[in-house]
C-alpha cells in the first residue's frame, strides 16, 4: 500500500475501477477524515453525519463501479460534492431539525489548544477568540457558514467552492464576504474583541 500512497487520486481511481480494492482504501484514507469534519461541522449530529459519510462513500463507489467518474485530478472535491447533496436532501427532508446544538460533537473544530504557542494567559484568550469566533460562525445562515467552513477548514478555493455548492464563484466570494461582514457586526453588538490585546 506504500507505493499506492504514491500514486495521485485519478491513478488510484483507474485501478479501482480495474479491480484494485486496495487502491480505493488509499482514496478513502487520503479524504475520510476532511470529508466527515465537512459533515459534521453542517449537520451538526453524530449520527446523521456517520449515515452521510456512509453514504457518500456508497453512492462514490457505485459511480466508480458503473464508469461514472470522470478524471480531472478533483477527487476530493467531488467527493465533497456528493456529500453537499446528500446534506442538502437530509435538511429538505428534516426542515424543523436544522438548528442544533455543536455540543453533540466529540471534534471542536475551532478552539484547538494545539494551535496555540504563547503562555496560558494568551492561550486563555485565544480559546475564548476561538470560541466567540465558533459561536458567531455557528449563528451566520446556513449557506453563509458553509462557505467559511469549506475556505478556512478545508482549504478550498472558490472555484472548487463554486463547483461543489453548485452556485458562481461570485455568489460564493459574496456569500463569504457577508459572512464576514456579519461576523464583525455580530462581534461588535455583543461586545466581542476578535483580536489580541
Amino acid at each position: 500500500m506504500d507505493n499506492m500512497n504514491l500514486l495521485t487520486d485519478d491513478e488510484l481511481v483507474g485501478l479501482y475501477s480495474a479491480g484494485s480494492n486496495e487502491a480505493f482504501d488509499v482514496l478513502l484514507s487520503r479524504y475520510k477524515d476532511k470529508l466527515f469534519a465537512y459533515i459534521i461541522f453542517i449537520v451538526r449530529k453524530r449520527d446523521v453525519a456517520d449515515d452521510i459519510f456512509q453514504d457518500t462513500f456508497v453512492k462514490a463507489v457505485t459511480t466508480l463501479q458503473r464508469g461514472g467518474y470522470t478524471s480531472s485530478g478533483k477527487f476530493g472535491a467531488w467527493l465533497t460534492r456528493i456529500a453537499h447533496n446528500l446534506i442538502i436532501d437530509y435538511f429538505r427532508q428534516d426542515r424543523n431539525g436544522n438548528v442544533v446544538s455543536n455540543d453533540e460533537s466529540d471534534v471542536d473544530l475551532l478552539n484547538n489548544a494545539s494551535l496555540c504557542e504563547q503562555n496560558i494567559e494568551d492561550r486563555m484568550v485565544n480559546v475564548q477568540i476561538l470560541s466567540d469566533v465558533r459561536r458567531l460562525v455557528s449563528m451566520l445562515p446556513d449557506n453563509q457558514r458553509e462557505v467559511v467552513f469549506m475556505r478556512y477548514y478545508q482549504d478550498l478555493s472558490f472555484k472548487e467552492i463554486s463547483d461543489i455548492t453548485g452556485v458562481s464563484i461570485n455568489t460564493a466570494l459574496g456569500r463569504m464576504r457577508y459572512a464576514l461582514i456579519n461576523i464583525r457586526k455580530m462581534a461588535a453588538d455583543n461586545g466581542i474583541s476578535l483580536t489580541l490585546a
